[in-house]
């Protein structure tokens, strides 16, 4: 069965004078999807969100919501709401003041108002704090209200600009579970944009990775994490060692490179016989012992952070540097100490080849 679109991004450009902020762009959102942008800053992902919300217009291309061109609608007339990193909650009112304040603009009756407001604090879980003002609030309870009030008027997008940046690591922990959890409470399509990895990888059913002002990679966690399709998002999705290669053979979706690890054969993005390229190997896919059978990689531990649920080691393996991680399993385990000599594995098929 094919998927409703509900926001379909056609061939979008944008410039500031001489700069390109977006050269191109184009993909669709699908209804009842958390949908992510992610890109760090100046990629063009904000300038997109406020080109669907009417506050920016295209230098060229088309954007439709639910097959309707929306370019010539002001942002009041398109069924799009915002919630945006500052909350903009009006501080002079009420909680549900503030949520109803946009539902009178529509002109909904107040029996309806009353019974919508109702619902959406008990939706966010604010309804003991209706009577307070935004100042007699936490962040994150600000944020709730904010969404809230976004939702109420029963939008067919929601866009969410960095919501969380100025939460504190726990809350901001805490409001991703609550974020996903709206969105499949409501089924309305949230476009969430962001610079945190971390928080498209939780939340996202698909993430858009744009850089320099054109998508770099489009799809599932997963996927984009697993199979980037170039350096540039291996290199901004988690971390990853990147080695130099040169493309011996390619077979189908395989090539085999040399490296100076040693001759890989994996799966590969790009990659042309007798071309230089990248391999790209993530540093918790290698495994380290002090002791490993078998035809193991010899090397040295050069640097160690300990970062709690993980151990962070630099290994050097015949003059390279490897970034190992290795997951804390047991408390108080011994870790391996800087100068130490280890044995490094990896299954070849965890890594990829990138062309350059």
């Amino acid at each position: 069965m094919e998927r409703k679109k509900a926001i379909e991004v056609q061939n979008v450009a944008k410039s500031f004078g001489s700069f390109q902020a977006l050269k191109g762009v184009s993909f669709d959102i699908y209804d009842n999807e958390f949908f992510t942008m992610l890109g760090p800053s100046g990629c063009g992902k904000t300038t997109l969100l406020r080109m669907i919300a009417g506050f920016e217009s295209p230098t060229s291309g088309t954007i439709r919501l639910h097959g309707r061109d929306i370019l010539d609608q002001p942002p009041h007339k398109r069924r799009v709401n915002t919630v945006f990193q500052s909350y903009a909650l009006f501080p002079h009112m009420t909680l549900e003041a503030n949520i109803a304040f946009a539902l009178e603009n529509l002109g909904w009756e107040n029996a309806r108002i009353r019974d919508r407001v109702a619902q959406m604090l008990d939706l966010v879980h604010m309804t003991p704090f209706a009577r307070r003002r935004p100042a007699q609030l936490s962040g994150g309870q600000r944020q709730r209200i904010a969404l809230a009030r976004a939702l109420a008027s029963e939008p067919e997008v929601l866009l969410l600009d960095e919501p969380l940046s100025a939460l504190d690591l726990k809350l901001r922990q805490a409001m991703r579970d609550e974020l996903r959890a709206l969105q499949r409470a409501t089924g309305i399509t949230f476009i969430f944009v962001t610079h945190d990895q971390e928080e498209a990888l939780d939340m996202s059913d698909r993430i858009c990775v744009l850089g320099a002002g054109e998508v770099q990679q489009i799809g599932a966690p997963n996927e984009i994490y697993e199979d980037p399709e170039n350096r540039f998002v291996a290199d901004f999705i988690g971390e990853t060692n990147f080695l130099p290669a040169e493309v011996v053979s390619v077979e189908g979706d395989r090539a085999t490179v040399t490296t100076p690890l040693g001759p890989v054969t994996t799966w590969h993005k790009g990659a042309v016989a007798g071309a230089p390229a990248m391999l790209s190997l993530r540093p918790e896919k290698i495994g380290m012992e002090d002791q490993a059978p078998g035809e193991a990689l010899h090397g040295t531990i050069t640097g160690r952070n300990y970062m709690g649920g993980y151990t962070h080691y630099t290994v050097t393996v015949n003059g390279t540097e490897l970034r190992v991680s290795k997951r804390n399993a047991v408390s108080h385990g011994a870790s391996l100490a800087v100068g130490a000599p280890v044995q490094l594995a990896f299954r070849p098929d965890s890594a990829r080849v990138l062309a350059r």
